[in-house]
């Protein structure tokens, strides 16, 4: 099974994997919270969301 986005892309973006899963898991709350607050329903999981958009570059919220 292959993952996507790669873990080694992830990394690029993350020095490391333990700082990874910090910052997935505190985007994927604000992404949860959002989503509450405003009653719109997620297409993907908050976690699949917030891997996307770190692949993606978009960091600027989140403290590392």
């Amino acid at each position: 099974m292959m993952l996507y986005p790669a873990m080694k892309d992830l990394l690029a973006k993350v020095p490391s994997r333990y700082q990874l899963v910090n910052v997935v898991a505190h985007k994927a709350r604000q992404i949860a919270a959002e989503a509450e607050m405003t009653g719109e329903p997620l297409e993907d999981k908050p976690v699949s969301i917030a891997i996307q958009k770190i692949a993606e570059g978009e960091l600027d919220d989140v403290q590392m």
